[in-house]
């Protein structure tokens, strides 16, 4: 399957509710309730009420134009391709095959969102890639997180050999943190990727232990780390936008996964936190298998958003 269909089948959902309400404004002319559907289907989506009211003041000038200049689905790809313009990035495989030996991703979140998921993939891009990885299970506190960054490493590793650092449940993270960094020198990793405990700023013990990696990463590798990757997920819609807003402050944020756009009618989440953070937005998930973690481009997650089925 390629890129555009598996980004398309993965925004089903949001693309459902947001291209109905386009396409009967369309069918029915420009009514007030007509309008008032397709403004409350975008807030829906979560595209922020900022961009949606930028959205709509687009649209309902396509529509008084009766035919001169846009067409109201075109005004509408055109105001969210601005906005996610500014945050599309270089690809994170280049951004690897382009970095500092070893290249160290910290990853960071709440419990739940995808973060261990989200890094088993990208082991298995950066493998593919021709660059050889390093997985660090640092999240001790969840019992089954070690167990399964584990399982997705064997999974994959048997086909790739990706190799998975880890201690026992409850050890020190910081010291697994400084053993992975010991096995990417003697193993000659080119990229490590760390997990860490779901946390929040609120979780003072959880946020100093992320201090105190920072740390040992700063002091046994220049520049290290050399992306904090925030994993959000997208089916918690406005909650996803505030637990952005908290690690940008609290963990040095550089970057985003946004996971999950195949399961909620959110996906518009991406462009509300593109039009307040302006935070570079690097990979999104649409799916359950490595292929489904896709570099994110901005013209093209438009497209599919309003795709005709």
């Amino acid at each position: 399957m390629g890129w555009f269909q598996r980004l398309t089948e993965g925004l089903t959902k949001t693309r459902d509710a947001v291209r109905g309400s386009l396409d009967r404004l369309l069918a029915r002319g420009p009514s007030p309730e007509a309008i008032e559907e397709l403004e409350a289907a975008l807030l829906a989506a979560d595209l922020g009420p900022r961009t949606v009211a930028r959205c709509m003041e687009r649209v309902t000038a396509s529509l008084r134009k009766e035919g001169n200049g846009l067409e109201p689905a075109e005004a509408l790809k055109t105001t969210l391709v601005e906005v996610l313009n500014q945050v599309q990035s270089r690809p994170l495989t280049d951004i690897f095959l382009h970095g500092p030996r070893p290249f160290v991703l910290l990853a960071v979140g709440v419990n739940g969102v995808g973060k261990t998921t989200t890094l088993a993939k990208l082991g298995w891009r950066v493998k593919q890639a021709g660059l050889k990885p390093l997985l660090v299970a640092a999240d001790t506190f969840r019992a089954a997180a070690i167990e399964q960054l584990q399982t997705w490493g064997a999974r994959w590793g048997a086909r790739l050999g990706v190799d998975v650092i880890h201690h026992r449940h409850g050890a020190d993270p910081s010291a697994v943190v400084f053993d992975g960094l010991a096995a990417a020198k003697a193993r000659g990793a080119d990229v490590v990727l760390i997990d860490t405990a779901g946390r929040l700023h609120t979780k003072s013990n959880l946020m100093d232990e992320l201090k105190k990696m920072r740390r040992i990463l700063e002091r046994e590798v220049a520049g290290a780390p050399h992306e904090v990757l925030l994993v959000l997920d997208a089916t918690v819609g406005q909650n996803a936008l505030a637990q952005a807003r908290q690690f940008r402050e609290t963990a040095g944020v550089t970057g985003l996964a946004l996971t999950k756009l195949d399961g909620t009618a959110r996906g518009g989440i991406v462009v509300a936190i593109a039009e307040e953070l302006k935070l570079p937005v690097r990979v999104i998930g649409v799916g359950e298998s490595p292929e489904d973690l896709q570099d994110f481009r901005a013209r093209e997650f438009v497209d599919a958003l309003f795709v005709q089925a």
